[in-house]
């Protein structure tokens, strides 16, 4: 092998640079050549390479976001525009491809591996750290402690105002972070799409947890869940003599100086993902238990469903007296 290919696709996540940074270093380490793919699958489509060195990826491993930019590209499901992204790899001279991003990007990823036979790793980094086989991804820790940071703030005037406050954070399809985020910053109560509650439910919980004591309250909604504007509005409907505020923290989840736990990770995945290629073996996920480093095959990683944790949702309900 003599020429890699590294790019970054689906949302940003704090870390991707670190990773883009740890695979180009770690391949020139094997004397290889690097090509960066600005924008993602589109990028591969469109034919957006660049040459990367070692100069190249100085001073960003405490950048958020990336620098080879990403897009996302729903085109590529489609076999034909894959297959024209693969022989752009093959003109490039490109023999191998690591793939930086999520959910849609790992069954991309898979999609192209497996259809043309071609060696792809990828490197997961979410935000919302749904990717099966791997405890973390990239940009997950991160996520969670600024937006556990700007709800500290908010409960400043909660506690002040003896207010409610719902606070909508990322997650259109799973509540990862809105369950760490509500572990993190003691919320009394957290709304995720993987379990069902009903609005009758939440007006109880609040009344029983005044009834105890608690003048102030804090709700984490995960985005795909509901909305943090109508369910207030609800809430205030039912329970008129309380002040209930809501907050959409938004993109600033995605932003963010990497934390020491996210630059460390993508670091160690980014050597890992390149190893995994010099070894001829594909497609994998490389992925984290404990403190291990594991590879997992990329056809278990798109067949299954990572759950949310069971225990941290007990812990919630636990603490809310």
């Amino acid at each position: 092998m003599k020429k890699i290919g590294v790019l970054t696709t689906g949302g940003d996540a704090p870390g991707m640079n670190a990773a883009i940074r740890a695979v180009v270093r770690t391949a020139l380490n094997y004397n290889l050549e690097v090509t960066g793919i600005e924008r993602g699958y589109r990028g591969l489509y469109e034919k957006n390479f660049i040459t990367l060195t070692s100069r190249s990826v100085s001073g960003i491993i405490n950048r958020a976001g990336t620098f080879l930019k990403t897009i996302r590209f729903p085109e590529f499901k489609e076999f034909d525009i894959r297959e024209k992204c693969y022989k752009n790899l093959c003109a490039e001279g490109i023999e191998a491809l690591v793939v930086i991003g999520g959910d849609g990007s790992s069954k991309g990823a898979y999609h192209l591996s497996s259809d043309f036979d071609f060696p792809v790793a990828l490197i997961p980094a979410s935000i919302d750290n749904d990717l099966y086989g791997t405890d973390f991804t990239i940009g997950f820790d991160t996520a969670v402690n600024t937006a556990v940071s700007a709800i500290d703030n908010i409960r400043d005037t909660a506690t002040s105002h003896n207010r409610t406050f719902v606070i909508e954070v990322m997650g259109r399809e799973k509540g990862n972070l809105a369950l760490e985020v509500a572990l993190a910053c003691g919320a009394e109560i957290v709304i995720v799409p993987e379990v069902k509650i009903s609005e009758e439910k939440i007006v109880s919980l609040l009344k029983e947890q005044a009834a105890k004591g608690k003048v102030s309250s804090i709700i984490i909604l995960a985005e795909g869940a509901g909305k943090a504007q109508d369910l207030t509005a609800s809430l205030q409907n039912a329970l008129p003599d309380r002040e209930i505020r809501y907050s959409v923290l938004g993109y600033i989840q995605r932003g963010g100086t990497p934390t020491y736990l996210t630059r460390t990770l993508a670091t160690r995945f980014g050597v890992a993902a390149v190893d995994i290629l010099m070894k001829g073996k594909y497609p994998y996920m490389v992925g984290i238990k404990g403190t291990e480093i594991v590879y997992v095959p990329l056809k278990e990683v798109i067949s299954n469903q990572k759950p949310i944790s069971e225990a941290h949702l007990e812990i919630i309900n636990r603490m809310a007296i």
